[in-house]
């Protein structure tokens, strides 16, 4: 429990501290902070994706290593299995979670939504983080329909590849 409430307290004063110095940034500045939050994610998301799967066979297909998102990673991170994965069969894969844990503080209004994208710029990429180390490319993109009821997260690969190849 203590872990959960000082990962959250931290990823909000990464949040805080990257939009401290300028309270109304232009789309410059706002790019730039959501592109070192990413970039922080990624890394971690590296980490995890290098020592989680050790004790878990090597994954076979595209959507083995997704389950392994949905379950192994989230349980690591957020204490808890992701609601859904979905995919349209065409390399576009859906992960929600309708109790997102680093947007239900939020969830008092819809005048939060769109704030929500700098908090998921980090959890963004921790998956393409892990994602990279786990040898698929993708792209991480969120939408966030409303507090807290169904933050998504949208995983489409960069490149088109067969489920069996590794990158």
């Amino acid at each position: 429990m203590a872990d959960t409430v000082l990962f959250e307290f931290l990823h909000s004063e990464m949040v805080a501290e990257l939009w401290a110095h300028e309270p109304d940034p232009g789309p410059g500045g706002q790019k730039m902070s959501l592109s070192v939050l990413e970039g922080m994610g990624f890394r971690v998301g590296q980490a995890l994706g290098e020592r989680l799967p050790r004790e878990t066979l090597a994954f076979r297909e595209e959507l083995d290593v997704l389950k392994f998102l949905c379950k192994d990673l989230w349980v690591a991170v957020f204490q808890k299995q992701m609601d859904s994965l979905r995919t349209n069969h065409q390399g576009t894969y859906v992960l929600q979670d309708n109790s997102f844990p680093l947007l239900v503080r939020m969830a008092s209004g819809l005048q939060y939504v769109e704030e929500a994208p700098k908090f998921l710029a980090f959890t963004c990429g921790l998956l393409r983080g892990t994602l990279s180390t786990l040898g698929i490319k993708s792209l991480v993109t969120t939408s966030v329909a409303a507090l807290p009821a169904y933050p998504s997260l949208k995983l489409k690969p960069a490149l088109l590849f067969q489920p069996s190849s590794r990158w």
